[in-house]
């Protein structure tokens, strides 16, 4: 301690009333790697149906953003986005991710092999009263290659 001229000791160091910005960089650094590590990216489930076969098939040449997946079980359930839909409600869902995907959307209808086929036909006739023109059938080979990618 420092020696004032009017007498007594004078401290070296002075109090400040900023706050130290030497760490704000290291937490927000933490706090952005402890986000990163807990969060949970929700993806898709399958469901449990029989994939119908086929000899050949093409891949979908669009972004995973532009691409509904439509569950249809062999007991006429249909699933949109993990969702349990009504029939009658198909084009209800569909028609606003059709708008907003700019017309793009590309329908996958993943339908089991052993549904009857008047649900397939009202899916379809869903799909179209709700705009949405690209669709395609789901196929066992489809889903392999789709794995084999990944």
């Amino acid at each position: 301690m420092a020696v004032r001229d009017g007498g007594g000791l004078k401290r070296k160091s002075q109090t400040s009333d900023k706050i130290p910005e030497s760490s704000l960089a290291d937490i927000a650094l933490l706090l952005l790697i402890f986000f990163m590590l807990t969060t949970v990216f929700r993806t898709e489930q399958d469901r449990p149906i029989e994939w119908p076969t086929a000899d050949a098939t093409e891949q979908i040449d669009e972004k995973r953003d532009n691409i509904l997946n439509i569950w249809l079980e062999s007991n006429g359930d249909v699933w949109i986005n993990d969702r349990l839909t009504p029939m009658a409600q198909v084009s209800e869902v569909v028609a606003p991710a059709w708008e907003a995907s700019g017309r793009r959307l590309v329908v996958s209808l993943r339908a089991d092999a052993n549904v009857p086929y008047r649900f397939v036909d009202s899916v379809q006739e869903q799909l179209q009263q709700a705009g949405a023109i690209y669709l395609v059938f789901s196929t066992e080979l489809e889903r392999r290659m789709a794995g084999e990618r990944r």
